[in-house]
């Protein structure tokens, strides 16, 4: 089990393994500061279901916002 403190992963691997990949491509979406309505409209989805991969990222990263998301992905080095 993880600590509070540690952000999670699959076997010593990526904690971005944990993601779908529209997941994937939200988060990348959320860093580059795109509003959830111009989201869905790039990538053929509703707003509503970017909001629900938005906080599925946020839950499964265990973090609190754009800021902190957009910040550990930098530190991770994730490519689109």
């Amino acid at each position: 089990m993880t600590q509070p403190d540690q952000h999670p992963n699959i076997s010593g691997g990526s904690p971005f393994a944990l993601l779908t990949r529209r997941e994937h491509d939200v988060m990348l979406c959320v860093t580059q500061g795109m509003p959830n309505k111009l989201i869905g409209d790039n990538l053929g989805i509703s707003q509503r279901t970017v909001e629900i991969h938005r906080a599925n990222v946020f839950r499964k990263l265990r973090l609190r916002n754009a800021v902190e998301l957009t910040n550990y992905v930098w530190q991770h080095r994730v490519d689109a």
